[in-house]
C-alpha cells in the first residue's frame, strides 16, 4: 500500500533571480541580500549572514567555533572545499586527560577547547572567492550586537537550555572538574542572569567589540595579540593547555571534496575531519536501490540500513587525515558500496553494527547562498553543543566550542586525542551539481541540513526527496525525517544504540511494519522535531537561472531573494 507522510508545512518556495540566501533566521537572511544587492557574490554574502548568525544566533555559533564550506565556481564549474576548523593545542595529550580520572573526553571544561577556525575561514573564503573586504561584509553584524535585535521564538526557546551552563551551575555541569572563577563570564550572553524571552531587545555589547576589531585587523586580531592571550588564559583557568602560539599555528586549509555520483547529479562533501564520508557512503549504497519505485515503508527501511552502514564506516575512519592516513578513496568509492551493500537485509534492520553509533542534536547554524551569476557557497559554522563550553572569553561576547569532546581516548583508534590534531567534525555542507547530460557541469542545489549527527542523515534524505521522489526544495524540506540515535540525556551522552527517531507524520501502518521489521522506534513531536535538524535548499535552473529556495519550518529562518 502506497502511503506517504502526511505532515506538510504552510510554507511556499521562494522564487528569485538575481541572487537568493536561505537560513535559519531571518534578520542573518536580509542581511546575506543585502549583500548581494551592495554588489557582494555568494562568498561575500555567506560571511555576512554567517556574522549576523552570530549575533542573533549566539546560542548556536559564532566566532568561537568552526565553519566549513563548498563553493561553487560558475565560471569553472569547480567546486572547492574550505575547512575552517582548528586542531588541538600543541600539549594536548590522552595522559593529560586520563590522569583527571576522565574514561572519555570532557564536554565543557578546557579540555574540550580545540583551536577555534571560524574566523580565518571566513577571512579566507573571501580572500580566494570573494569582492568585498571582510570589514564591508561584517558591518551588519556589528550595527545588530551594538543596536540590538528582537530575539526569535525558536531561538529563545534553545537559549533557556543553555543557561546553566552559561553560569557554570554546579549542578548542571555533572561529573567534570569546573575550577573557573566564581562569577563566570557567560552572564554577557544573558540578561541579569536568564535567557532573553521572545520578542526581547537583545543587545551584545562586547561581541561587537570584537566584530569590529575583526573589522579593523582581519584575522589576525583573532589569532595575534590582545585576544589570542585572554582566549588562552580562560582555557587555562578551566583546565585547558591553548596558548597564544597555539592560536599564531591556526591555519585553514583548502581540500579536494568527495564525491558521489546519484542519478545523474553528483553530490559533494567535503573529506574528512568532517563526517561528510558518512552521507557519500549511504548515497553510494542508495544508489544501488530504485527507491522511487518502492513503497514508502521499503524505501524508509533501505536508507535507514544504508545510513547505518555510513554511519559505521565513519565513526571508524573519519580523523584527521594528515595526522592519520585513512582509505578514503577507497571507502568513497562504487566498488566498495557495491560489496557493502551485501550487507543489507530487506526484510530485517540490522541493530548491531559495529563502531558505534550517532547521538541525537541540532546544534549549529547552516546556510546556503546563491548570486545572480550562477556561484553558489553552503557553508556551516558551529559551537557544538548549542554553546560548546559555555566559556565566554571575558568582555568578548565570544562563546567558546567544545570540538575536542569528539576526540577519543583509545590511543589506537584513528581519532585519538593527539597534539596538534583536528577532532572529527559533525558540521558538514552539502552541494550538487549536474554529472550528465545536457546540464553537466551545472549547478543543481547547495543545501546542507545541521543538527549533529542529523546532518549525513539530513543530506541523505534531501538527496533522495530531490532526485528520486522529484520534490521541490520546500517540499522536501517539509517531510518528516527520521534519525538513527542513541538515548539522549540533553547533554550529548549516548550510552546504546539502535534507535531510530521518527518524527510526526508517518503514517502509522508504516510505523508498524518497520517495526515488525526489527526497528526500534522512537515517536518525536511537537517542539522536540528540533533534534531533526534545519535545513535550507536552493536550486538553481540551468537554463533559464531562476532559483527556487526552501527553508526548514522546523527553525526560525527562511530564503530571502530578489
Amino acid at each position: 500500500m502506497n502511503i506517504e507522510p502526511t505532515y506538510r508545512s504552510r510554507r511556499s518556495n521562494v522564487l528569485a533571480t538575481r541572487g537568493m540566501v536561505a537560513t535559519s533566521q531571518p534578520l542573518a537572511a536580509q542581511a546575506g541580500l543585502d549583500i548581494l544587492k551592495a554588489g557582494g557574490n555568494a562568498a561575500d554574502a555567506a560571511v555576512a549572514t554567517a556574522a549576523m548568525l552570530n549575533v542573533v544566533e549566539p546560542i548556536s555559533t559564532g566566532i568561537g567555533g568552526d565553519c566549513f564550506a563548498l563553493y561553487y565556481d560558475a565560471k569553472s564549474g569547480e567546486v572547492t572545499a574550505l575547512n575552517g576548523s582548528g586542531r588541538s593545542p600543541a600539549a594536548a595529550t590522552i595522559p593529560a586527560i586520563t590522569d583527571y580520572g576522565y574514561t572519555k573526553m570532557p564536554r565543557f571544561s578546557g579540555h574540550a577547547v580545540s583551536i577555534p577556525g571560524t574566523v580565518a575561514g571566513w577571512s579566507d573564503l573571501l580572500d580566494r572567492h570573494g569582492r568585498m573586504a571582510l570589514a564591508d561584509v561584517l558591518q551588519p553584524a556589528i550595527w545588530t550586537a551594538e543596536h540590538g535585535y528582537p530575539v526569535s521564538e525558536l531561538i529563545a526557546t534553545g537559549w533557556q537550555t543553555q543557561v546553566k551552563k552559561l553560569r557554570r551551575d554546579p549542578d548542571w555541569i555533572s561529573g567534570e572538574r569546573d575550577n573557573g572563577p566564581a562569577q563566570p563570564s557567560g552572564h554577557e550572553l544573558l540578561i541579569d542572569g536568564r535567557a532573553p524571552r521572545p520578542g526581547e531587545l537583545m543587545r551584545i555589547p562586547t561581541l561587537g567589540e570584537t566584530l569590529r576589531g575583526i573589522a579593523a585587523e582581519g584575522k589576525d586580531f583573532i589569532y595575534h595579540g590582545e585576544f589570542a592571550r585572554r582566549l588562552s588564559e580562560h582555557v587555562q583557568r578551566y583546565g585547558g593547555w591553548i596558548t597564544p602560539a597555539d592560536m599564531a599555528a591556526h591555519t585553514s586549509t583548502w581540500d579536494e571534496p568527495i564525491t558521489a555520483d546519484y542519478r545523474g547529479v553528483r553530490l559533494f562533501e567535503c573529506p574528512p575531519n568532517g563526517q561528510g564520508l558518512a552521507a557519500i557512503i549511504a548515497a553510494n549504497l542508495a544508489a544501488g536501490f530504485d527507491l522511487a519505485a518502492m513503497t514508502p515503508v521499503d524505501r524508509l527501511h533501505i536508507l535507514i540500513e544504508c545510513m547505518r552502514l555510513g554511519f559505521a564506516d565513519a565513526q571508524q575512519w573519519v580523523c584527521d587525515p594528515r595526522v592519520v592516513p585513512i582509505p578514503l578513496a577507497a571507502l568513497a568509492s562504487c566498488a566498495y558500496a557495491e560489496e557493502r551493500r551485501r550487507a543489507i537485509d530487506p526484510a530485517r534492520a540490522a541493530l548491531h553494527v559495529p563502531y558505534g553509533t550517532p547521538m541525537a542534536g541540532s546544534d549549529t547554524v547552516y546556510l546556503s547562498v546563491v548570486d545572480g551569476d550562477g556561484n553558489a557557497c553552503s557553508f556551516i559554522n558551529s559551537l557544538y553543543m548549542g554553546t560548546g563550553t559555555g566559556l565566554v572569553v571575558p568582555g568578548t561576547g565570544v562563546s567558546l566550542h567544545n570540538r575536542a569532546a569528539l576526540f577519543v581516548l583509545d590511543p589506537e583508534h584513528p581519532n585519538a586525542l593527539a597534539p596538534n590534531k583536528r577532532p572529527y567534525q559533525t558540521i558538514i555542507p552539502a552541494m550538487t551539481v549536474y554529472s550528465e547530460g545536457e546540464f553537466a557541469g551545472a549547478l543543481h542545489a547547495s543545501f546542507g541540513v545541521m543538527g549533529g549527527y542529523m546532518q549525513p542523515q539530513g543530506h541523505l534524505q534531501m538527496l533522495v526527496n530531490m532526485v528520486d521522489l522529484g520534490m521541490t526544495p520546500q517540499q522536501a524540506l517539509d517531510m518528516p525525517r527520521w534519525q538513527l540515535s542513541g538515548p539522549y540525556d540533553g547533554l550529548g551522552a549516548q550510552e546504546d544504540g539502535g534507535l531510530v527517531l521518527i518524527e510526526e507524520g508517518w503514517d502509522f501502518s508504516v510505523l508498524a511494519e518497520l517495526t515488525r521489521r526489527g526497528h526500534r522506534l522512537a515517536p518525536v513531536d511537537g517542539f522536540s522535531r528540533g533534534m531533526f535538524g534545519g535545513g535550507q535548499i536552493i536550486q538553481r535552473h540551468p537554463r533559464t537561472g531562476v532559483l527556487t529556495g526552501g527553508s526548514d519550518p522546523r527553525k526560525d529562518g527562511c530564503a530571502a531573494g530578489w
